[in-house]
């Protein structure tokens, strides 16, 4: 089955043979009844499993070419999930250029657990093998990397990984399964913040895990079920329904983003423009070869590279909504020094480029004429 077959059709059977909905139902009860003590049909307590998280779940795995998905109640849930494989002492090497909601989960909450962070450039994977210990169990990936849209090489990861017996995770959030597919190159793990792309309508918030592997998914359930931070059935409603749309909405944020990026290169009051479809944006090459397009997120720096102008040009914008989050339908804007990336101390983010005058967009799905006029006038 094809990707665009896959968005409305993977995964999914028939689960409502009672009226044969074509849309799985909303199962909105937190229990179900039982013939005789454990005699179900196949649920119990919707914490455990409901059948429209199952349906999402099914939907995940299927457009993520893996054989497991998980739905949890944000994307940060889903890391907390993954962290939660491992034991004091354990170490885990991640890029230094990621959410800085990832950084705050892995700092302030699991540095105090006993796990051992390493924060690295990995834009040349072959660096990464000199943090590679007997503790290490696990790298951790971004790639487009938030924000500064580094990219990075998922095969050559896998490799390391592979050779070093640790797991590889990848947050696929920005790349979307429309335009990577991290399982096929090698990774364990694929996170989402389904919030995102895969809602696409800035309408709920989800996390999403996805693998191929029997005895891991295994731990992970338990984990999911254990800690209880999963999603309503409502929310896997929203997201399943989002899915459907995906390869379409994701044709169209690529389109527009790549407009937008030329125009934002070209434009006298910008200095860099952050964004992996231009020729002499570094990894390139890996970014054609592992990603089916580049996607509609971009950030740039004001020629006058300072906050003032920043904090001025997404004040003065119309159509492009100043917002945290990204991916929906409609055109985002944000800070990320003083909104997304806010709790990484200044110091370490503009290590990684995240300066004062740097501007993320979401490149929505509205008319490119529009967004360009809209960030004309901002800059003028």
């Amino acid at each position: 089955m094809k990707f665009n077959t896959k968005t409305i059709h993977g995964g999914q059977h028939n689960i409502d043979p009672a009226y044969g909905s074509v849309m799985p139902p909303i199962y909105q009860t937190s229990t179900y009844s039982q013939s005789t003590p454990g005699g179900h049909k196949g649920f119990e307590y919707s914490r455990s499993g409901n059948p429209t998280r199952a349906a999402l779940e099914n939907a995940l795995a299927s457009i993520e070419n893996g054989e497991f998905g998980l739905a949890f109640g944000s994307g940060l849930a889903a890391i907390d999930a993954v962290m939660k494989l491992f034991k004091p002492g354990d170490e885990i090497i991640s890029t230094n250029d990621l959410y800085g909601g990832s950084y705050r989960l892995f700092t302030k909450i699991f540095e105090g657990l006993g796990l051992k962070f390493h924060f690295i450039g990995m834009q040349d994977a072959s660096k990464i093998e000199a943090y590679i210990n007997e503790k290490t169990k696990l790298i951790w990936v971004e790639t487009p990397t938030n924000p500064m849209m580094n990219i990075i090489d998922i095969t050559a990861c896998a490799k390391l990984a592979k050779t070093h017996k640790v797991l590889l995770a990848v947050d696929n959030t920005f790349a979307t399964p429309y335009l990577q597919l991290p399982l096929d190159l090698g990774a364990d793990i694929v996170m989402h913040s389904a919030t995102k792309y895969l809602g696409g309508h800035s309408d709920v918030v989800m996390g999403s895990l996805v693998v191929k592997d029997k005895k891991l998914a295994d731990r992970l359930y338990f984990i999911q079920n254990a800690s209880g931070a999963v999603c309503g059935p409502q929310d896997s409603f929203l997201v399943l329904r989002g899915i459907k749309t995906l390869h379409i909405r994701m044709q169209r944020h690529c389109e527009n983003g790549e407009k937008v990026a030329n125009f934002l290169k070209s434009h006298p009051k910008v200095d860099k423009v952050y964004w992996p479809g231009f020729e002499d944006h570094p990894n390139y090459d890996i970014a054609k070869a592992q990603m089916k397009g580049f996607g509609g997120m971009i950030s740039f720096t004001t020629s006058e590279k300072t906050l003032e102008s920043a904090v001025k040009f997404v004040e003065n914008l119309k159509v492009f909504t100043l917002a945290e989050s990204l991916g929906g339908v409609e055109s985002l804007a944000g800070h990320p020094a003083s909104m997304t990336h806010a709790s990484i101390p200044k110091e370490e983010r503009e290590k990684i480029g995240v300066v004062d005058s740097l501007i993320r967009l979401s490149v929505g799905i509205e008319d490119e004429e529009d967004l360009i006029e809209d960030i004309k006038q901002a800059l003028g």
